[in-house]
């Protein structure tokens, strides 16, 4: 696990010196520090870099959790787990994984935006807290959360000299001339900085360049001083209203802007007497940066704030694109608001993204109700990630599956916001079963079994009146269910599902149910229960021409079974032939499992070498998909290997880090003795050479291992042992290697450009 997920800072940290100082000391003496004060006046950006300056204080890390895109309660802890890098396939509650994980270490975990969550999330911190003593929260939000011991830290505007100067070097950033201030030096620190960061030279009075057909402001005179500390004055020294008012300085002088400004204040006093005086000014500031937007601009704002998290263009095309809104307009306007500090571009792994300030999105989604267009949007936004969704379902089986898993990730807060909608109404029930069980891949292929369990559960406890969409959801449950250790739940899924299916003549779901009840025989030790089901269950996907992961899956799941039942060349070719389709399709996720049974089969042939490097790139590509499950299958097996090779003590330090991705995973082995045999074997073997008490000494260094610290010892002994190759050749990394992800040539809900081998079973 990194030490940190804090952001990198985008733009300098202007000012607070003093505040950051009291909040650093205050967190020395208080685990529970909240950060107050009204929408806008830094409480994150003061709290991520207190938290990036004090990260050394905390031996485990320092973790931020973004809440403020959560609607559903339900989905704090879920978010928490997350912002801890906890995969858990468990059928544990989530607040359990939480307490045990935090429970010896020193973690400092910031939340922040809870303000809307805080009855729910206030006893959770305080069990936390409880629980966990090395455990500090530092949170930032609207109001306190009023847990015992909470220090509130109230965070005031910025003084005269913090916002001129925050004024100042944000609107050279803009591209504005220099700022006239009251001394030369503030004056030409301005002018500096609008240098180092355009690459030209500013003069005063010059207009920007890039803004063709739009005059730049006035020169600046020698007055204008007095006019840019009146600006702060009464903008209340608070940032996001400092922030958009020199996102407009390229355009107005100081003098303008500061005339525009009184006519708002003068405009809107009247109607907010019973508003706090700074709640009223950073209103009146994002209002009158809306009045200074076009009318499309406008529109775009509103119909934005339906976004709960960051966003790309394809998406912002479709959602809120149409007559009012040409779809070949929206890169404009997006510029637009971008240049008047509305929004926030980002670089993510999916590639370049947006974001709305939440204060800016608020006011937003404000306009968005006046114009009776809430419900219509969310529709709309719902649709096009169920589109999404769709499409990756099909190209995970593609040369696209790692751009699909970072794809994913960075469209959670928008599926979560889908599910939410679909759940919300009555008449959506099978919407909601429908995309629950197409992201059958993000909760099984990459670590969200337990989150996708919730969605699953939810969806499956409506009525929708639709048999198709409740099918899909009932096999996916059941897959779910299996994989956490869940019996009871997977059988009871999956004999519905089956049963449903043949009242339907759904011979697809039904094949569907068939090969997850095999999956649960090969998981109990029933191998020949598992071989009959799974080759039923390939028999019929055959027949109904069905071919992509799931259904290589199954044939990787049937070596298995003949492989226990002491079908070496069965299984062998079973694997074989897997691997070489995955490597046509460049499907990874399911070529792991199959270099796993081929690295078992190599080692017990007597061939270490070609184990070695078999279980190495299954390792690497887990590792990737956040796949704990087949993860620790290969860390165990390689440990066999390595004490076959002749190494018990690296043997033992593999076989202790693997204990704790089981507790991650569940029951150890799922409780199968079959599996568990190559665990067996190593520890008699490594504790034979070693005597106890050595053996014990490296199980127990193994155990102190994340499970990141053991893929990366795994890969180094794959590199250092590679034999006739080079070391990067030895454990390719797909996922580190990927570019950006997008959903080629989309400009309606995506669909799967290819055409073939489905996903969407049942």
């Amino acid at each position: 696990m990194r030490r940190s997920n804090l952001p990198a800072e985008l733009n300098r940290f202007v000012g607070r010196t003093t505040e950051q100082a009291a909040l650093t000391a205050l967190l020395g003496t208080s685990r529970l520090v909240t950060v107050v004060g009204v929408g806008g006046v830094g409480k994150t950006r003061l709290a991520l870099r207190t938290a990036a300056d004090v990260q050394k204080r905390y031996g485990d890390g320092v973790r931020l959790a973004g809440l403020a895109p959560l609607r559903d309660p339900g989905l704090i802890e879920y978010a928490l787990v997350e912002a801890l890098d906890l995969t858990d396939h468990t059928p544990r509650p989530p607040r359990e994984v939480l307490l045990e994980h935090l429970a010896e270490r020193r973690t400092l975990l910031v939340l922040d935006g809870f303000e809307h969550l805080v009855e729910h999330c206030a006893p959770l911190v305080r069990e936390l807290l409880e629980h966990a003593p090395g455990l500090t929260v530092l949170a930032t939000g609207r109001r306190p959360l009023r847990v015992t011991g909470e220090a509130v830290f109230a965070l005031a505007p910025l003084s005269e000299a913090e916002a001129v100067e925050l004024l100042a070097e944000r609107a050279a950033e803009a591209g504005a001339p220099g700022l006239p201030t009251t001394t030369a030096g503030a004056d030409t620190a301005a002018r500096l900085g609008a240098e180092a960061l355009t690459g030209v030279p500013a003069r005063a009075g010059a207009a920007p360049a890039g803004l063709p057909g739009r005059g730049g402001p006035a020169p600046s005179r020698p007055g204008d001083g007095d006019a840019v500390r009146e600006v702060c004055r009464r903008l209340d020294g608070i940032p996001l209203a400092l922030e958009l008012a020199a996102g407009r300085l390229p355009l107005l002088s100081v003098e303008q802007l500061l005339r525009r400004l009184d006519d708002r204040f003068r405009l809107l006093a009247e109607g907010a007497r019973g508003a706090l005086p700074r709640h009223r000014t950073l209103r009146t500031a994002i209002g009158w940066s809306h009045e200074l937007c076009t009318p499309e601009e406008r529109l775009l704002w509103a119909r934005l704030s339906v976004f709960p998290g960051a966003f790309d263009l394809e998406a912002v095309e479709y959602v809120c694109g149409g007559p009012e809104l040409p779809p070949e307009r929206i890169l404009d306007l997006l510029g637009g608001l971008l240049a008047q500090s509305l929004l926030v571009r980002e670089d993510t792994p999916a590639g370049t993204a947006y974001r709305m300030l939440d204060t800016v999105a608020a006011y937003g989604a404000e306009w968005l109700a006046a114009l009776d267009d809430t419900e219509r949007m969310r529709r709309r936004h719902r649709d096009w990630y169920m589109g999404l969704a769709t499409w990756c379902e099909l190209e995970w089986y593609s040369p696209r599956q790692p751009e699909v898993a970072v794809l994913t990730e960075a469209a959670l807060p928008h599926l979560r916001a889908a599910l939410d909608l679909c759940l919300e109404q009555p008449e959506d029930a099978h919407l909601a079963q429908h995309l629950a069980g197409t992201l059958w891949f993000a909760w099984v292929g990459c670590g969200r079994l337990s989150e996708g369990r919730h969605w699953l559960d939810r969806a499956l406890a409506l009525t929708s009146g639709h048999e198709e969409a409740r099918l899909k959801a009932l096999w996916v449950l059941g897959y779910v269910a299996v994989l956490q250790g869940d019996g009871t739940a997977a059988v009871a899924a999956l004999h519905e599902c089956r049963e449903r299916a043949r009242t339907s003549r759904n011979a697809l779901a039904q094949a569907y149910a068939t090969h997850r009840m095999g999956c649960l025989a090969l998981l109990t030790d029933d191998m020949p229960r598992a071989e009959e089901l799974i080759g039923r269950a390939l028999d019929a996907y055959r027949e109904l021409g069905e071919l992509n992961s799931n259904v290589l899956m199954a044939q990787v799941e049937l070596a298995m079974a003949r492989a226990f039942l002491g079908d070496r060349e069965g299984a062998g070719a079973l694997s074989r032939e897997v691997r070489e389709v995955c490597e046509e399709r460049g499907e990874l996720w399911t070529k792991a499992y199959a270099l796993y049974v081929l690295g078992y089969l190599a080692w017990d042939g007597g061939a270490n070498g070609e184990a070695r490097e078999l279980l190495t790139e299954c390792v690497s590509i887990n590792d990737g998909f956040r796949d704990l499950v087949g993860l620790v299958l290969a860390v165990e097996l390689l440990a066999l290997v390595t004490v076959s090779e002749g190494d018990p003590v690296e043997a033992a330090v593999l076989q202790g880090a693997a204990v704790p991705v089981w507790d991650a995973v569940g029951v150890r082995l799922f409780g199968s003795e079959a599996f568990d045999v190559p665990r067996a074997l190593c520890a008699r073997r490594a504790e034979e050479a070693l005597g106890a008490e050595a053996y014990g000494a490296a199980f127990r260094e193994g155990l102190g291992l994340s499970a990141a610290q053991a893929v990366e010892r795994v890969l180094l002994a794959g590199r250092s042992r590679a034999v006739g190759g080079s070391a990067e050749g030895a454990a390719p990394r797909p996922f580190r290697a990927a570019g950006p992800a997008r959903v080629p040539g989309t400009r309606k809900p995506a669909g799967s450009p290819t055409g073939q081998g489905g996903e969407a079973a049942g």
